[in-house]
């Protein structure tokens, strides 16, 4: 949703939506260029303290668990990429394989390793390169953190059956695909965006991409889509409920009782900040 352009696939709030309640940090850069968590730690920091000077509650809504900790727990300050050193260890692990990689990984960081799924190459390869680069684990330098300060933290979680919140993702899935997911990549790769950019390695837009490409049918990207969201969404409810503190709403948050679950949560909570 940080990306400009990416409207279907990432769901966001109408421009009418828009207009009733402020968002923020919405079609921030370009599909085509890199966002790390350290930045929007700086973004979004920048912006709840800014919410927060006018007397007002920001509310941080989204799934991904990384971002969630680098905006309250912060990110250290580790090295730039190096297309270089990522290039030669994406070879070792097309040659020898990741799990060789994440072996090396459990070696040298064992504390970064356990944190981290032996099949997510892209942080197997950016935890080995800050090693790399820095001569130290990952995990020393992530000690160095500075906590998000001065903003009280109120986590509420929603938590639904697990075939309801099925359904409503291969409901999901479809309504975008019916929207016109597909063309929406079709005109910006007809603006100049080239196919590997950042902003097309979302869940919804590589699969609209394999249907253009010719890798899947519109009904085997539809199929595969809905099959990979669910997975994610599986990979969210374990990292949030390793979270600390979480309030869980077991309801959708469109039910009436949801809003009152929270207004009553917040009512004992006192003046929170996020």
């Amino acid at each position: 949703q940080m990306y400009r352009h990416l409207q279907i696939g990432t769901s966001k709030p109408t421009r009418a939506q828009r207009r009733e309640v402020p968002h923020h940090l919405y079609d921030l850069v370009d599909p085509d260029e890199f966002y790390s968590a350290g930045r929007y730690m700086q973004d979004a920091r920048s912006v709840c303290r800014e919410i927060a000077s006018r007397g007002k509650i920001s509310f941080v809504v989204g799934g991904t668990g990384l971002y969630l900790r680098a905006l309250l727990e912060g990110v250290f300050e580790g090295p730039g990429r190096s297309e270089k050193l990522r290039e030669r260890l994406n070879k070792v692990g097309h040659r020898k394989g990741f799990e060789f990689l994440y072996g090396w990984l459990e070696k040298k960081d064992p504390e970064a390793a356990g944190r981290i799924q032996s099949q997510d190459q892209i942080r197997i390869i950016r935890t080995l390169e800050i090693y790399l680069l820095t001569g130290k684990p990952i995990s020393e330098l992530q000690a160095r953190r500075e906590h998000l300060e001065n903003l009280s933290i109120l986590k509420i979680g929603l938590n639904l059956p697990r075939g309801n919140l099925y359904d409503r993702i291969d409901r999901r899935v479809s309504e975008m695909f019916r929207s016109g997911l597909v063309e929406e990549v079709q005109q910006l790769l007809d603006r100049g965006y080239g196919p590997d950019c950042k902003g097309f390695e979302a869940l919804g837009y590589r699969h609209a991409m394999d249907t253009l490409q010719g890798g899947l049918s519109r009904e085997e990207a539809i199929a595969r889509m809905q099959m990979d969201t669910r997975r994610y969404a599986k990979r969210q409810m374990t990292w949030f409920r390793r979270e600390k503190e979480v309030h869980w709403i077991d309801v959708p948050g469109e039910d009436p009782s949801a809003l009152d679950q929270l207004i009553k949560l917040m009512q004992g909570y006192g003046d929170a900040g996020i």
